[in-house]
C-alpha cells in the first residue's frame, strides 16, 4: 500500500481512487513527449479534422459543433491559438513580420500606438482573441434574428478567425516565389473574403444578404479594435508625456 503523492490518500492499485493520480508515474521520454504533442493537437481527429472542415464546409460544421457533436473538431479557443501561433512562427522564419514592423513604424513612429500595434503582429493568438470580442459585437447585431447566444458566436469567429490564419501560414510559406507585394495583397484578399465567406454560410448559404451583412461585421469589428488599439495609445502617450514619463 503507498500513499498518492498528490493527496496523500493510499493507492490499493495503479490509480489513486481519490483524484486518479498514478500510482508510479512513468519515465519522461521520446514517447511521453509524443503522446503529450499528440493529445495537445488531436492529431488522430482533431486538428487535421477541423482544417479540413472548415475549408470545405465552414458554416455545416461549426453548426454541428455548437448543436450536435462536439468530439471530432478540436477546441476552437486552441484552434484558433495554435493556428495563430503557427503563423507567428513561420511569418517570422520567412521574415513576413518585417513588413507589419516597418509599416507600422513609418505609421505612427516612436509611440505606444506603434508599440500595441507590434504587440498585436507578434501575438495573434492573444490579439484575435481580443478582435474576436468586437467583431462578435458586430456579427451580433447584423445577425440578431438568429437564435446564436454571444458565447456561440464566439465559437464560430474562434474557428473562423483560426482557420484565416492557417491560410495566411500557408501562404506564407511561398512569400520567397510570390514576392512581398503580391503577398500582402493575398493576406489582405485571404483576411477578409474567408471569414466573409465562413460567416455567411454558417447563417445562411442560400442569401446574399448574408455574406454582404458577414464582410460588413467582419469589418466594423476589425476597425473597433484597430482603433480602440489607437486610442489607448494615444491616451498612453498623454499621460505619459502629461507626467514628464519617458
Amino acid at each position: 500500500m503507498v500513499n498518492c503523492k498528490n493527496c496523500n490518500s493510499e493507492i490499493a492499485e495503479s490509480y489513486c481512487p481519490k483524484c486518479g493520480q498514478a500510482a508510479k508515474l512513468k519515465r519522461i521520454d521520446n514517447h511521453y513527449i509524443s503522446h503529450e504533442v499528440l493529445h495537445l493537437l488531436h492529431f488522430e481527429k482533431g486538428f487535421f479534422y477541423s482544417a479540413k472542415e472548415l475549408m470545405t464546409r465552414p458554416g455545416d460544421s461549426i453548426r454541428e459543433f455548437i448543436a450536435d457533436n462536439r468530439t471530432k473538431h478540436m477546441k476552437p479557443v486552441a484552434y484558433l491559438i495554435l493556428t495563430s501561433l503557427l503563423f507567428t512562427i513561420i511569418a517570422h522564419y520567412f521574415h513576413a513580420d518585417k513588413l507589419y514592423n516597418e509599416k507600422e513604424n513609418l505609421s505612427f513612429g516612436k509611440s505606444h500606438v506603434a508599440s500595441l500595434m507590434q504587440w498585436v503582429q507578434t501575438h495573434y493568438g492573444y490579439a484575435n482573441i481580443m478582435m474576436g470580442a468586437f467583431i462578435t459585437v458586430c456579427v451580433k447585431t447584423l445577425f440578431r434574428k438568429y437564435p446564436y447566444n454571444f458565447f456561440e458566436i464566439t465559437v464560430l469567429l474562434c474557428f473562423v478567425m483560426g482557420q484565416g490564419m492557417l491560410l495566411l501560414t500557408v501562404e506564407t510559406l511561398f512569400i520567397p516565389i510570390i514576392g512581398a507585394k503580391l503577398y500582402t495583397i493575398l493576406l489582405t484578399t485571404i483576411s477578409i473574403a474567408y471569414p466573409t465567406w465562413a460567416i455567411g454560410q454558417f447563417y445562411d448559404r442560400g442569401k446574399a444578404i448574408s455574406y454582404i451583412k458577414a464582410f460588413v461585421a467582419y469589418i466594423a469589428g476589425y476597425l473597433l479594435f484597430y482603433t480602440a488599439i489607437g486610442i489607448t495609445g494615444v491616451l498612453a502617450d498623454i499621460l505619459l508625456k502629461s507626467t514628464g514619463t519617458h
